[in-house]
């Protein structure tokens, strides 16, 4: 496959490929004529670059076909040159970015724990995870580690293809830790064993599964581009030019490897008679396997008919008809994590396939109000739904992942918003295989005040909402990002939230007080503020406006105090808008658009952050002010006079507008 597209990582795919045939044809239970069957095992592949080894597995397992593997890396192939998460084909997560499919493979497992504590063990399954040496030295394995063996994971069961070699050095160059030591000190089994031996691989597959206490660590030593020869027969095993090119790059031959390999030189797509009865012995075995699981979930049903409506539910992702939100109590003029947590101490009680996690600060993001009604995630008791998941985002980020696409869990994590810079590379992941993860940051601005500039998020509002400008294939932002300007938007932006089935959604919540917006209308805020799901919508009138005064957060109730100042002392007619999410507001049709930002009237727009977060709504002729520097530390009513962020200031600045 690497050879045909001149392009790929053939050797540790050589050399893991016996561990994948024992896995695929002796141990991973699934349904072959239903991928989707909730009670399969799951298998992660955390290094996606080892996809030629996947597609070639599950061409076996009868998931592609020998014409699509000769497609690999090609345009409009199934076959991509890192896996993209497809269900129906077997492949149960996006990989390439290493150390995060193996964590999401810890979430995956959280979840079957959390799904089996409520409904029974007949829902249980393994599951599995491959990860590299590079996986290994990522930091996030570490959090991962520590996670599932704290846990006691036992349905977790995890190889190591532990070959010595990546991709510029031998591993010897940058590591010399005892990996063994390291897992069993989180608590992990660990076997260690020769990753080319069938028999070993057996045995500590056996081991694995019979395993009831810990999550199981099998270091499977292998040989780097197993087989690979010169043309002359020599060897080029266990060299670094094999990880990432293709062999005859790297001065092997193909036909002569093909052949020390046993294959047919001229049919190195041929797939061996005794491997397809392997793999049609297998499929029969499956088969049966599935039909005994089914009829057990069948009798259990049966005697359990309310329960059994309960479960269908858990793998329904919407949850917002849920909640009565117009009955969820929040104090007035309250800050908006105040009135997230309002709203998540109902989910606690309404929404009972719901998890959320907080990396170490349930207290200060408010998801307290969530654990006040459920208990922590403990090894042995996984009948709470809250995960205290330490400090550690990008783990909790990543694990959130993998409990989506486990099913039957709707995975909320909160932390600074800040912070939110640790979580980035699996917010990615989140917004490309389109998980429904509920994101909470909370401690939005520099109105953190005293903790200082490392704690005031400055540029984070801009970076985030650039997913929000990458769309899905059915048009819709790859994330959808609100910053609430009040409690009621922070109640619609939850809806919203609880309703988004499609891609993941963040919340950006203020630590501080911010006023409650006055209806312009007889139907009530909380009425008015279901415009939040049009993106922006006008939160102050004005017939014929000279001018729009745009924001989101806290600063839309600034602007409605700069808004009277300007009618008041320059009699100007001005109309104010709040802007929770510029994705969903370029969504909407363009009449709608131009009456909340009528062409030819000026914008000035305000953020706490950088002016460029708001510029595409601002427009080329109008202006942003926000703040272009790092924080200071200081109360932040002080920081708001020295920042310029008072209604007098900001008259002030519009004014120059001229």
């Amino acid at each position: 496959m690497v050879e045909k597209a001149k392009s790929g990582h053939p050797g540790g795919s050589m050399g893991g490929a016996d561990f994948m045939n024992v896995l695929f044809s002796e141990f991973l239970i699934y349904d072959p004529n239903n991928p989707h069957w909730a009670q399969r095992d799951r298998f992660f592949l955390d290094p996606g670059h080892l996809s030629p080894l996947l597609y070639a597995t599950l061409a076996l397992c009868g998931r592609y076909s020998i014409q699509e593997l000769q497609q690999f890396r090609q345009w409009g192939s199934p076959t991509h040159g890192h896996p993209e998460k497809d269900v129906a084909r077997g492949i149960e997560n996006l990989s390439g970015p290493l150390g995060q499919g193996h964590t999401m493979a810890v979430g995956a497992a959280i979840a079957e724990r959390f799904v089996a504590a409520r409904f029974g063990e007949w829902t249980s399954h393994k599951t599995y995870a491959y990860i590299s040496d590079g996986g290994i030295q990522e930091e996030i394995s570490q959090g991962a580690g520590r996670l599932a063996g704290f846990l006691g994971l036992h349905n977790l069961i995890m190889f190591y293809d532990s070959n010595g070699i990546q991709l510029s050095t031998p591993t010897s160059v940058v590591t010399n830790e005892d990996t063994a030591k390291k897992y069993e000190a989180w608590n992990w089994n660990v076997i260690t064993i020769n990753g080319n031996n069938d028999a070993e691989i057996r045995a500590a597959l056996q081991q694995a599964n019979a395993e009831t206490d810990r999550p199981t660590l099998i270091i499977g030593q292998t040989i780097m581009g197993k087989g690979i020869v010169r043309a002359d027969g020599e060897s080029l095993e266990n060299l670094c030019a094999t990880h990432g090119c293709p062999i005859s790059e790297a001065g092997g031959d193909l036909r002569q490897t093909v052949a020390n390999l046993g294959g047919n030189p001229d049919q190195p797509f041929a797939v061996f008679e005794t491997t397809q009865k392997l793999y049609a012995a297998r499929r029969v075995v499956l088969e049966k396997i599935v039909a005994s699981k089914k009829t057990e979930q069948a009798r259990w049903q049966a005697a359990n008919p309310e329960v059994a409506d309960r479960y269908a539910r858990f793998f329904d992702e919407s949850a917002a008809h849920l909640i009565d939100f117009g009955a969820v109590a929040c104090k007035p003029n309250a800050p908006t994590r105040a009135a997230s947590s309002a709203v998540l101490a109902e989910c606690a009680q309404k929404v009972e396939n719901m998890v959320v996690a907080s990396a170490d600060l349930c207290n200060s993001d408010k998801t307290d109000g969530f654990l006040a009604h459920t208990r922590p995630f403990v090894k042995g008791d996984f009948g709470g739904n809250f995960l205290h998941a330490g400090v550690s985002e990008f783990t909790m980020a990543s694990v959130m992942n993998g409990m989506a696409l486990h099913g039957g869990v709707i995975p909320v994590c909160a932390t600074f918003f800040v912070f939110s810079d640790y979580m980035k590379p699996a917010l990615r992941m989140s917004a490309q295989m389109g998980l429904p993860v509920k994101y909470v940051w909370t401690h939005d601005s520099f109105r953190v005040g005293e903790d200082g500039p490392t704690h005031h998020p400055i540029e984070q509002e801009a970076q985030v909402r650039l997913l929000e400008q990458i769309r899905t294939p059915d048009g819709q932002p790859s994330l959808v990002v609100l910053r609430p300007a009040d409690a009621a938007e922070t109640l619609a932006a939850w809806r919203i939230a609880l309703e988004n089935t499609r891609s993941p959604t963040a919340l950006i919540l203020t630590r501080q007080n911010v006023n409650d917006l006055p209806a312009i209308s007889g139907r009530g805020r909380r009425a008015e503020a279901q415009e939040t799901a049009r993106g922006a919508y006008v939160v102050r009138q004005s017939r014929s406006p000279r001018l729009v005064l745009l924001a989101n957060g806290s600063e839309v109730g600034l602007l409605m105090e700069a808004a009277k100042l300007l009618e008041e002392r320059r009699n100007i007619s001005v109309q104010v808008v709040s802007a929770p999410s510029e994705g969903l507001f370029w969504m909407q049709s363009p009449d709608y658009r131009l009456g909340v930002l009528p062409p030819d009237v000026p914008v000035f727009a305000l953020t706490a952050g950088l002016p460029s977060a708001l510029q595409g709504l601002a427009g080329a002729g109008g202006r942003v002010f926000g703040l272009a520097r790092f924080g200071h530390s200081a109360p932040y009513a002080v920081l708001e006079e020295k920042f310029g962020f008072t209604p007098e200031n900001i008259y002030n600045e519009v004014c120059k507008m001229g």
